[in-house]
């Protein structure tokens, strides 16, 4: 169903809330599950344009899996190999010698 959680654990899980809170309180604590789960979600969001607006140019396509330290390294050493590798390509080009013409 969803992380992981198969039909016979969410119906078990939905037993034990029943049984826990109370039928009569389960929907009040249902919606206040949800209020968390939205502000929740919406600090991340903000948490990240916040993030993105702070490291400025070049930065306009960050998604959060891309803060991975290991990634975010990843992705800097290849951006930075594939600007020396133009930069070498047009100091260095292959030339014929006038001499031997």
């Amino acid at each position: 169903m969803f992380f992981d959680f198969g039909a016979g654990e969410v119906f078990g899980l939905a037993i034990l809330a029943i049984i826990l809170v109370g039928p009569e309180r389960l929907p009040n604590v249902a919606v206040d599950a949800a209020k968390f789960v939205k502000k929740v979600r919406a600090l991340a969001q903000s948490a990240t344009s916040e993030l993105r607006q702070n490291l400025g140019p070049g930065f306009e396509d960050l998604k959060p899996s891309d803060l991975h330290p290991k990634k975010f390294m990843q992705k800097q050493i290849a951006n930075a190999l594939k600007d020396d590798d133009e930069i070498g390509r047009q100091k260095f080009k292959a030339q014929i010698d006038p001499d031997l013409l």
